[in-house]
C-alpha cells in the first residue's frame, strides 16, 4: 500500500520556487507601487521637474539591491535563529547586521541610479551623505526586522508542518519510565498531533542553529539542543560523531568513502551521503570496523 504524502513533503519540490516567487511577488508589488504613488505626488506640482521613468529607477534600483541581500539576512537568521530567550544575546547581532545591510542596500543602490542616469544623459543627485544615509537607515530598520520577522515564522511554519521532537518530560507522578540521561524515545508534536520516535531509528542527526535535525525514515524533526548536547544523550555504541555538524547511527551506514583531502565521505544504506571530517574519520573507521 503506498503511503500518501504529508503536507510537507507536497511542498518540498516546490519550496525554492515558493520562496522565490513569495520575495519576487513582495518587491514587486512594492516598487510598481511605490512608484506610481510617487508620481502621482510629483504630478499634482505642474512645475516639477521629474521624468516619469525616474520614480521606477528609484524603486527598481532599491528593489534590486534587496534581491541580493534578502537571501543573506536569511541566512544570518537561520544560521543564528531568534526567539523569546535568546533575543537579547541576538539584538547586537541584528543592530550591527542592520547597519551593513543599509550601507550595502544604499552604496549599490545610488551606484545604479548614476548609471541610469547617465544612460539618459542626466546627473544623479542623492543629498548630503550623512542626513540621506541617516534617512535611508531608518526605513532599512524596518525593512530589516520585517525580514527577520518573516524568516523566523516561516520556520516555525515548516517545523509545524514536518514536525518537532522533544526529550520526553518527566511525568506528573511516579518514577520516571526510562532515563533521562540516555532516553529511549523522542516525543514529536506533529500538526497537533503527539506521536514517539525510538532512538534507535534515527539514522542520523544534523545541526542547524539551535536546533538539530533527527532524520527518522526520510523525515527531519527538529529538536532544540546542541549537536553535542544531544550527542551525549545517544548510545555511544550505536551513534558515532562525524563531523563538527553531523552523527550518524551505524546500522545506517553502508560504506565509507576516503577522498583526497583527507576527510570522508559516508553512504548510507537509503543512498543518501553525510560528509565526515578529517578529524572523526579515524574513529568513524574503527568504530564501523567494530560495528
Amino acid at each position: 500500500m503506498t503511503r500518501s504524502l504529508t503536507a510537507y513533503e507536497r511542498y518540498l519540490p516546490w519550496r525554492r520556487w515558493a520562496e522565490i516567487g513569495f520575495v519576487a511577488a513582495i518587491l514587486l508589488s512594492n516598487a510598481v507601487g511605490n512608484s506610481i504613488t510617487t508620481w502621482m505626488e510629483f504630478a499634482r506640482h505642474p512645475d516639477n521637474p521629474v521624468q516619469r521613468w525616474e520614480p521606477a529607477v528609484w524603486e527598481a534600483s532599491s528593489a534590486l539591491m534587496w534581491c541580493l541581500l534578502i537571501p543573506l539576512v536569511a541566512r544570518l537568521v537561520v544560521r543564528h535563529p531568534t526567539d523569546w530567550q535568546n533575543w537579547p544575546r541576538r539584538l547586537p547581532l541584528h543592530l550591527a547586521a542592520s547597519v551593513v545591510v543599509s550601507l550595502v542596500h544604499v552604496l549599490g543602490m545610488v551606484g545604479l541610479r548614476v548609471l541610469a542616469y547617465r544612460w539618459q544623459g542626466m546627473d544623479y543627485d542623492f543629498g548630503p551623505w550623512p542626513r540621506e544615509l541617516l534617512y535611508e537607515y531608518f526605513k532599512d530598520v524596518r525593512t530589516y526586522a520585517g525580514i527577520v520577522f518573516l524568516v523566523e515564522a516561516y520556520a516555525l511554519l515548516l517545523r509545524r508542518l514536518q514536525g518537532e521532537a522533544s526529550l520526553l518530560g518527566p511525568p506528573d507522578e511516579g518514577a520516571p519510565v526510562e532515563s533521562v540521561e540516555r532516553p529511549e524515545r523522542f516525543l514529536v508534536r506533529k500538526l497537533g498531533r503527539e506521536f514517539l520516535v525510538a532512538a534507535n531509528d534515527i539514522e542520523w542527526l544534523q545541526a542547524s542553529g539551535n536546533y538539530v535535525n533527527l532524520r527518522v525514515r526520510g523525515h527531519d524533526y527538529p529538536l532544540r539542543s546542541t549537536i553535542g548536547g544531544i550527542g551525549a544523550k545517544l548510545d555511544p555504541e550505536r551513534f558515532v560523531r562525524i563531523h563538527r555538524s553531523y552523527i550518524v547511527n551505524l546500522d545506517h551506514v553502508g560504506s565509507i568513502e576516503p577522498l583526497d583531502t583527507g576527510d570522508a565521505r559516508v553512504h548510507l544504506r537509503d543512498g543518501s551521503t553525510l560528509p565526515a571530517s578529517r578529524s572523526h574519520r579515524g574513529e568513524l573507521r574503527g568504530r564501523f570496523a567494530d560495528s
